[in-house]
């Protein structure tokens, strides 16, 4: 038996946690292939930009638990540098 089809990003793929995670939720992964790819590159970007292994797991539990209240974008995040410029300011290291 073949996984279930999970939708990508428009400048990003699923990794590899966020895939395992999805597979292990169903209606997170409904929810999921249901944004847009926009959005999903967004939850992408936000999953995979930190350094930490705690704050990506983190960032991986707040997408389950967000798109599980119907977030559709990560909240409070200035978007993703790969795909809209205007965020990378964000993401410069300060000095």
């Amino acid at each position: 038996m073949t996984d279930p089809a999970i939708k990508t990003g428009t400048a990003h793929r699923v990794p590899e946690d966020l895939r395992r995670m999805l597979l292990s939720h169903a209606e997170t992964l409904e929810t999921w292939n249901s944004l847009t790819p926009l959005a999903r590159n967004e939850w992408i970007c936000y999953v995979t930009i930190v350094k930490k292994a705690g704050t990506r797991a983190d960032h991986l539990r707040r997408v389950r638990e967000d798109l599980g209240r119907g977030k559709r974008r990560p909240c409070c995040w200035p978007g993703c540098p790969h795909h809209r410029p205007g965020a990378a300011k964000w993401f410069t290291k300060k000095r």
